[in-house]
């Protein structure tokens, strides 16, 4: 799912070597780490409706101690509604990713039927974006 324009060189397939590169330099001593990685991605995909060979990407890591999961819906929430409108509910679903522990997908209720079901949600009253 790569997209290769030499044999040496690629594009980038996420925006995970951002995180390494910043843990790297980050001084811990100074406080905990939070950051924010978006940028354009491309993998080998057929594009479609609901896929492109572009798109995208947004990533989010924060290391501190006591922090938890509800910290990270607490965060996507304000993402969602800064991005989606204040009326956004936000559904997390439980994901398997080799990269990540624990994993989530994320959705947000339909901006077109409000959550009801229509076309746009596929009649499930939600939109995955992350």
């Amino acid at each position: 799912d790569t997209f290769y324009i030499t044999s040496d060189i690629l594009l980038r397939t996420h925006t995970s070597p951002i995180q390494a590169r910043t843990m790297d330099a980050h001084d811990f001593t100074k406080g905990p780490l939070k950051m924010i990685s978006p940028g354009r991605v491309y993998r080998r995909d057929t594009d479609d409706a609901t896929h492109s060979h572009q798109f995208h990407q947004i990533e989010g890591l924060v290391i501190d101690e006591n922090i938890a999961m509800s910290d990270l819906k607490g965060t996507l929430d304000t993402l969602v509604k800064k991005m989606f409108g204040a009326e956004r509910k936000i559904r997390l679903r439980p994901s398997y990713f080799p990269f990540t522990e624990p994993s989530v997908e994320a959705d947000i209720s339909c901006f077109k039927c409000g959550g009801k079901g229509c076309n746009v949600c596929k009649m499930t009253g939600w939109i995955e974006v992350l």
